[in-house]
């Protein structure tokens, strides 16, 4: 016989051969994916790995720079690490200490591009709400009140609650509304832990306006009884 395979494991071959004929692409393009998708993975962890590498390297020099205070030179560095190293995590760290020192040297334009940008970069996590609170402060002094309040709305990790609703005072007392802004303060000071210095600081603008917050409104009234 020209085939040793008896009738059983021949029906079993056309099967095999007649599946492949109707999938067989299909088949070769899942592998193909997968197989992409295994390399576009390595690829990416090996674009990482030298994203971090090199930023390393040119945060030393931005570190430098900002120590002298020069924002010409870490305004540039800054630049060469957004151009080449973009996506690395000290790059984003860059930006904010960049920020700084523009803002330290009287060029709050530049800071908030700065900021800007790393929010972009950011989104929700990491340091956006670092970056979004800083734009805030920074667009409060350029009378941008709109702007602020818009870059506080995005910030909605409740980690940032206290400080977001302390600026948002900033920015209501801003625009005439102090009954408002009160609120704010109240509020920020409530979700402040209460070791948290800062918190002090939003006890006196409340105190400032004769509201102090309530525990220490509610001890004055108890001494007064």
């Amino acid at each position: 016989m020209a085939s040793n395979l008896d009738l059983q494991e021949q029906e079993q071959l056309d099967e095999l051969k007649a599946f492949w004929k109707q999938y067989g692409n299909l088949i070769t393009w899942l592998i193909t994916l997968v197989l992409a998708g295994i390399a576009g993975f390595n690829g990416w962890n090996y674009w990482q790995s030298k994203q971090a590498v090199g930023a390393a390297g040119m945060f030393g020099e931005l570190e430098a720079a900002a120590q002298r205070g020069d924002a010409d030179a870490t305004t540039r560095i800054f630049g060469d690490m957004k151009e080449r190293f973009g996506g690395a995590e000290l790059t984003r760290q860059g930006a904010l200490l960049t920020a700084r020192v523009q803002a330290d040297k009287g060029q709050p334009d530049a800071a908030i591009a700065s900021l800007g940008w790393l929010a972009e970069q950011s989104g929700s996590e990491g340091l956006g709400p670092v970056a979004r609170l800083r734009l805030a402060g920074l667009l409060i002094d350029k009378k941008s009140l709109d702007d602020a309040l818009k870059q506080l709305d995005a910030v909605t990790d409740e980690a940032y609650k206290g400080l977001v609703q302390d600026r948002r005072g900033d920015v209501l007392m801003a625009q005439g509304k102090k009954d408002e802004a009160v609120a704010a303060w109240q509020a920020a000071w409530k979700a402040l832990p209460e070791e948290q210095q800062y918190r002090r600081i939003v006890e006196a603008k409340l105190d400032a306006q004769g509201r102090a917050p309530a525990p220490a409104a509610s001890a004055a009234s108890e001494a007064t009884q």
